[in-house]
């Protein structure tokens, strides 16, 4: 059974590649603070970069770049072997782009063993790992014939690697048929770019028409090497599962553009022989993660109210492979469900968010039983976004990549809650910043909760600039995990601020009720959720409440230009990516199926639903010195929003600057780009709250 999800780490996994290739320097499009405050905002920016590099945030930034990062681990089918891909680092601490597989025997002192399609010591993208049924053999993509060009590899018992493939395009996501004899792929033919709205999009000329590059399921045959796709060339496959006697599929699918009409996919069932799909069940919001069950009478999936493909939450439902009425097996759970696998006696183990939290939990679908099994601050994944892990075939032997706020990255493998280390890559690397505390507040009729992140070298006696990191989605959660390599907010707390991450309505972690509580309400509960939990961490912490400032990514963005047009409480702002604009932005982004659920109509139908949460609507209130960032190769939220706010913040002599960063879509690929976001922010919050 190929890991519902996994597809979700193979396209983190594939920007990797894009790391090595986009190095290019920032382009800053413009730098104007407002008339008469130019010349000593440009001063106290340029003196606030300056310690960076050295500094407390530069330790954050240091030691971000010096933690191992994992992409996905796998159990072996029989629990005895667990394999991992991490990225190389340099004595430097400096990512190559590089990726490697190792595996090791759970229990047994012998080294980990690397397994390579490259000449011995040669570094190449590899990872997307695959165990075969019995165990013997592993599947894996690797760009060691081309750089660039993943392909799929075999390995023996001996290691040697054997390549399947000679394709051009972007393969993901292998998975072994149940008699061990087929290599299901997902293939985009001759694609530009790696697969998902998140990667930075192919400029278009010319006449512009809706060209799609189908991603569709192939079966490569282990004995000759022989690829056929399967499923139709005019449907995108964006997960599947071999039914247990390997004859069908479980597939979501959507007829078009991939990016976009992941939104409305389907689930079908896919004839392996034919070819033949049909569609059994159209979700009224959006299904991910179809899981066959051992007996092969219901698949399971996970349905609710999604704002970005790659981030999963919702309750679970199973169905009959003939079709029919789906049932939800977890109604009014006070959580949200991010991944699925069935156990051979056919109950459920899923993931859960809870509140901020990560959880394991079963289900029984005879009767809706709930068992927990696991619940902690930190992160638990097998690779995938979201709270997974990776399974034996008799589900009692797990292996996961666990962090949290005070504990870097390592590989675990074990039963599930009573894991052992198997890594000790980040064995030295301590934390840079202060201790992480989960906060609560009530607001609206809602119990809500954040994380508090503590400046590093906490002083009681002292009072702190606090920033509001808002995370993206609105579909997602805080948890207390180390941070990204990427991350902003952690060199802040290295440099002596406070951070609140709040889950406000919206967010995954406590049922469908709240993340549907933003619905056609943007900007208003969610943002008052928000506020409610800055006043409540400045009654438990020493903050000084005239130093506050707020920032955030994607839908964080937005939230922060909204706030800087709703309060002038916040001296500061960082917006990324954001959405100045709700009704421009549907005409210009490329996924505008993901705002039907949450808007209720077209912008052309109710428009008044769209202008009453867009900030530029409002943009005479504001006051803030707004720093502005975005790709220039965006399709989630392209561009022009960021140029719109910014043109409004300088025409009303608001202090501001805006920077454009060359061939980066939505989430950045190159390293310098990633780092200059976390100086620049720095930089900025420290001239205008120090």
């Amino acid at each position: 059974m190929t890991p519902p999800g996994l597809r979700l780490a193979i396209a983190a996994f594939s920007l990797l590649i894009f790391c090595a290739a986009h190095r290019s320097i920032a382009q800053e499009a413009s730098a104007q603070p407002s008339s008469g405050t130019k010349q000593s905002a440009e001063a106290r920016l340029s003196a606030a970069a300056k310690p960076h590099a050295s500094g407390p945030a530069g330790d954050v930034i240091h030691t971000l770049a010096a933690t191992h990062r994992f992409e996905q681990t796998a159990i072996s089918p029989d629990g005895k072997k667990v394999a991992w891909i991490e990225d190389v680092i340099t004595k430097k601490g400096v990512a190559t782009g590089d990726s490697v597989i190792y595996v090791a025997e759970i229990g047994a002192k012998t080294p980990p063993k690397r397994i390579t399609a490259a000449a011995r010591d040669a570094l190449h993208a590899e990872g997307s790992v695959a165990w075969s049924p019995d165990s013997k053999r592993l599947a894996f993509l690797s760009d060691a014939a081309k750089t660039g060009q993943l392909q799929l590899y075999v390995t023996d018992a001996a290691g040697s690697a054997r390549k399947l493939t000679q394709v051009r395009g972007f393969l993901s996501t292998p998975g072994w048929s149940p008699d061990g004899k087929t290599i299901a792929v997902l293939f985009t033919e001759n694609a530009t770019r790696a697969a998902g709205p998140l990667v930075a999009e192919t400029p278009e000329t010319g006449e512009i028409k809706d060209s799609f590059f189908e991603q569709r399921l192939a079966l490569v045959d282990v004995a000759t090497a022989k690829l056929d796709q399967i499923s139709p060339a005019d449907t995108y496959i964006y997960e599947y599962d071999w039914s247990p006697d390997g004859l069908r599929f479980a597939v979501t699918a959507a007829l078009g553009n991939g990016d976009n009409n992941w939104y409305i996919a389907e689930l079908y069932t896919l004839d392996a022989a034919t070819g033949l799909m049909k569609s059994i069940y159209k979700p009224p919001l959006q299904i991910a993660n179809p899981a066959w069950s051992p007996d092969g009478q219901r698949i399971a999936f996970i349905g609710g109210l999604m704002s970005d493909e790659p981030s999963v939450g919702g309750d679970i439902f199973s169905i009959a492979p003939a079709g029919g009425e789906a049932t939800n097996l977890t109604p009014e759970m006070k959580a949200s469900a991010s991944w699925l696998a069935w156990t051979p006696e056919g109950k459920i183990i899923f993931g859960e968010y809870l509140e901020g939290d990560s959880g394991l939990a079963a289900i029984n679908p005879a009767d809706g039983s709930k068992t927990e099994l696991f619940r902690d601050a930190g992160q638990v994944t097998a690779g995938a976004w979201g709270v997974n892990l990776s399974l034996s075939r008799d589900r009692k032997s797990s292996a996961v990549i666990r962090s949290s706020s005070s504990s870097p990255p390592e590989v675990w493998a074990g039963p599930i809650s009573s894991w052992t280390q198997i890594t000790q890559r980040n064995k030295s690397v301590k934390p840079a910043w202060g201790e992480a505390k989960s906060i609560h507040w009530k607001n609206g009729g809602f119990e809500v909760q954040g994380w508090l992140l503590y400046p590093r070298d906490f002083d009681p006696n002292k009072k702190y600039p606090l920033v509001v990191r808002v995370h993206g989605g609105p579909g997602a959660a805080v948890l207390s995990e180390w941070p990204g390599a990427s991350d902003y907010y952690s060199p802040l707390a290295g440099a002596g601020y406070f951070v609140l991450q709040p889950n406000p309505r919206g967010s995954f972690g406590q049922g469908e009720a709240f993340t549907r509580a933003n619905v056609k309400d943007f900007g208003d509960g969610d943002f008052k959720d928000i506020m409610a939990g800055v006043d409540e961490a400045i009654k438990v912490a020493p903050i000084d409440s005239n130093r506050l400032g707020i920032c955030g990514w994607s839908y964080g963005g937005y939230m922060t230009m909204w706030a800087v047009t709703q309060t002038n409480r916040f001296k500061a702002a960082m917006a990324g990516a954001g959405l100045s604009n709700w009704q421009s932005y549907y005409g210009e982004n490329l996924i505008d199926q993901w705002m039907i659920p949450f808007f209720g109509k077209s912008v052309y139908e109710d428009p008044e639903v769209y202008a009453k949460s867009s900030p530029i609507n409002f943009i005479k209130k504001a006051k803030t010195p707004t720093l502005i960032l975005v790709g220039d190769s965006d399709g989630e939220v392209p561009a022009p929003q960021s140029y719109e706010f910014w043109h409004a913040l300088k025409t009303l002599g608001v202090e501001t600057q805006f920077v454009v960063y060359e061939h980066e879509g939505h989430m950045f690929s190159s390293p310098k780009h990633r780092q200059d976001v976390v100086e620049r922010t720095l930089a900025w919050f420290d001239a205008h709250l120090r």
